[in-house]
């Protein structure tokens, strides 16, 4: 059984940090100091993902006016096609019902192709082919993603521009 535990403070969040920045590109992830900061922002939620007892991976979630937005997602590589990705998103989508997430687009590489598939295999769709991902800070660039949701969104101008002002902070 899949179960997550909310980090709630700087110690505990640091803990996983590691991970997150070997995982994701410099491009696409925050800084250490940023990523600690989520503990102080009551919008953003970093949540260690477990199975039985041991920490299979992390993700963080922000809730956001009407749906709840993937910032990151990540299943460590040794526990990797085990199924355990598909019952994480069940979990997640039980739990917060509209969720958008962000990913690079398919013609990237072989990577990005098969996570867009299992993405898709899982409930989301492309909402968004010409996303662009703010950047995370100075000497960051933007980032071209698609942007991906398990629901038909009504207003997606005004879904994106929150997410740029809440998660990205532009």
């Amino acid at each position: 059984m899949v179960w997550f535990e909310e980090l709630q403070n700087r110690k505990k969040i640091s803990k996983i940090f590691y991970r997150y920045e070997k995982t994701f590109p410099e491009e696409e992830r925050r800084s250490k100091d940023q990523f600690l900061d989520l503990a102080e922002n009551p919008d953003a939620f970093v949540y260690s993902i477990n199975h039985e007892d041991e920490n299979i991976g992390y993700c963080v979630i922000w809730e956001l006016q009407g749906f709840y937005f993937l910032e990151h997602f990540e299943v460590f590589e040794e526990f990797r096609n085990q199924k355990f990705g598909e019952k994480i998103l069940e979990s997640l989508q039980e739990k917060f019902e509209k969720l958008i997430l962000e990913t690079e687009p398919d013609s990237l590489s072989e990577i990005a192709e098969r996570r867009l598939r299992f993405y898709e295999r899982n409930g989301f769709s492309i909402i968004e082919k010409n996303y662009l991902q703010p950047s995370y800070g100075e000497g960051k660039y933007a980032v071209n993603l698609f942007l991906m949701a398990n629901f038909e969104p009504e207003n997606l101008e005004t879904l994106v521009k929150e997410i740029h002002e809440m998660v990205y902070e532009i």
